[in-house]
């Protein structure tokens, strides 16, 4: 077992983990955020990404030791209390999201993609996206929700 400290949603925590642990497993498991995905288990499908020190990162292919040390937004540390994050008002407000799981791992590239370009064009956010599958639409909800992110965020 290795000991490990992680900044999670703002909170520290001391773990052990097994060497072979995932960041994913200690999301899940440790921590009980199982807001994290888990759909491909090889880096593919983003359903499992989180922010790790600002990059939108798949934590099904980082070891938890990697981590140690760092900074993770998972999609329960968007949201400020009961307060939607206005990327996750604008994925309800114009149906982003379908079965919804994907969906915690597009926010969070979103999130990486509005903080470094606050007005994207489509372009700009289906490459920001990318990475990160969707099973049930075609992806026109989901930029259109990301260009209302955007203009939320600028305000």
């Amino acid at each position: 077992m290795e000991q490990i400290r992680l900044k999670v949603n703002g909170k520290d925590y001391e773990l052990q983990v097994k060497p072979s642990a995932t960041l994913l497993n200690v999301i899940r498991e440790d921590l009980a955020l199982t807001g994290t995905k888990e759909g491909c288990g090889v880096g593919e499908c983003g359903a499992c990404t989180v922010i790790m020190e600002g990059k939108a990162i798949n934590a099904c292919i980082v070891l938890a030791i990697e981590a140690n040390g760092k900074s993770v937004t998972t999609i329960e540390g968007l949201a400020d209390g009961e307060k939607l994050h206005p990327i996750q008002e604008a994925f309800v407000e114009i149906g982003g999201l379908q079965c919804g799981f994907c969906t915690p791992g597009m926010i969070l590239s979103t999130k990486v993609l509005l903080d470094k370009n606050k007005a994207p064009t489509d372009q700009e956010i289906r490459k920001g996206l990318e990475g990160n599958f969707c099973r049930c639409t075609g992806y026109t909800k989901i930029v259109e929700s990301v260009k209302v992110a955007a203009q939320k965020m600028r305000g």
